[in-house]
């Protein structure tokens, strides 16, 4: 696909996708969303983690309410089924780890795109904002799932009720994200976070993903033998060998992704 409104790159393990209208602020188009569930989904094949970010002074402030240059009406009931469910399954679903670098502003659908990803680094000056009601909507793009797993109901129920601003500071506080890092490390941090995943075993970082998603969906036995399962898929990895032998050896792991 050729990237009009995103651009994507891999060096050393780590595919990166930059969402590229910062004169927009970033906003979701239907191709923006078209080319970042296609680049996502090449990232698990090229990459041993995915990145995404934003260009700019912000990450992304949700959908482009001017996307449709007829005037035409969105039905948005289509636009989440056809548009942005694919792309927030490629995230999602994508077997290596993912992070969200959150350079500045997420908000609405772009907050819960960031949210999307495993795990979610943010400068110190960015901020969430679940801004549907100030438009008569509910959240969607994953935030009614993502958000009371996250942080609690309460938080939740406040966070889409009041469409405050919650900083990121706020966001890391509530467990709401991983990390808020001061904004003079912001990039050097997550670039190393990154690369630091991109030399570890993907092979259990695609296990990891699994056993914890399950946990919501399984009672206690069921979630033992999943992690019965699991491990004994990483068992049998390179992986893992190269881990024990490393550990024996007194040296650090080199490992293969495999």
């Amino acid at each position: 696909m050729d990237y009009q409104t995103i651009t994507y790159a891999v060096e050393d393990g780590v595919a990166i996708i930059t969402l590229a209208r910062a004169d927009k602020m970033n906003a979701l188009t239907t191709q923006m969303r078209a080319e970042i569930a296609h680049a996502a989904t090449q990232a698990g094949k090229d990459a041993r983690v995915l990145v995404v970010t934003g260009e700019g002074r912000a990450f992304c402030s949700g959908q482009d309410l001017g996307d449709r240059a007829d005037g035409a009406s969105i039905d948005l009931e289509r636009t989440l089924r056809d548009e942005y469910a694919p792309m927030l399954r490629a995230i999602v679903n994508c077997p290596i780890p993912t992070i969200s670098a959150v350079n500045g502003p997420a908000a609405g659908a772009g907050a819960n795109l960031a949210l999307a990803a495993d795990v979610v680094f943010a400068a110190e000056s960015a901020y969430f904002m679940q801004a549907f009601s100030r438009i008569g909507l509910i959240p969607d793009a994953g935030g009614t799932y993502v958000l009371p797993r996250s942080m609690g109901t309460a938080k939740a129920m406040g966070a889409a009720l009041f469409a405050d601003k919650i900083s990121a500071r706020q966001a890391d506080d509530w467990g709401m994200i991983w990390e808020a890092v001061p904004d003079a490390q912001f990039d050097a941090h997550w670039r190393a976070k990154a690369a630091q995943l991109a030399t570890g075993p993907t092979v259990a970082y695609a296990g990891i993903k699994e056993v914890i998603r399950g946990s919501w969906n399984n009672d206690f036995e069921e979630q033992l033998t999943l992690e019965a399962q699991t491990q004994g898929t990483c068992g049998k990895s390179r992986d893992f060998k190269e881990g024990v032998l490393a550990f024996v050896e007194k040296r650090a792991a080199t490992f293969e992704g495999r």
